[in-house]
């Protein structure tokens, strides 16, 4: 059986496309006959870069509150790395929000 894990990456609404592609392109999003599945919500990203911090969005020490998507998709843990460093190379924020969660019984 294929170990399966889902992916959550949080993203900025303005780089969301691009995230998708990315995820799809790596790998991510395969279900059954079907490819670049995933599922995304809107809302809110909150956060406050300390100093030190480079920010794609808002400045060292104010809290910004920033429009993001959630995309979730899943993909096989043998390409957990290579996604991750996708993500990474192709995320606007210096530290992406990326969750990663084991998948049971999926074949």
């Amino acid at each position: 059986m294929n170990k399966f894990v889902k992916i959550v990456v949080f993203v900025p609404s303005s780089h969301a496309d691009k995230i998708h592609k990315v995820l799809a392109e790596s790998g991510c999003g395969h279900i059954g006959a079907y490819d670049s599945c995933s599922f995304t919500v809107k809302g809110f990203g909150r956060f406050r870069p300390l100093k030190g911090a480079d920010p794609f969005v808002g400045k060292v020490g104010k809290l910004e509150k920033v429009p993001e998507e959630r995309i979730e998709t899943v993909c096989m843990a043998s390409k957990l790395k290579t996604v991750l460093a996708a993500i990474k190379k192709n995320h606007p924020y210096e530290e992406p929000a990326v969750d990663v969660y084991p998948l049971l019984n999926v074949k």
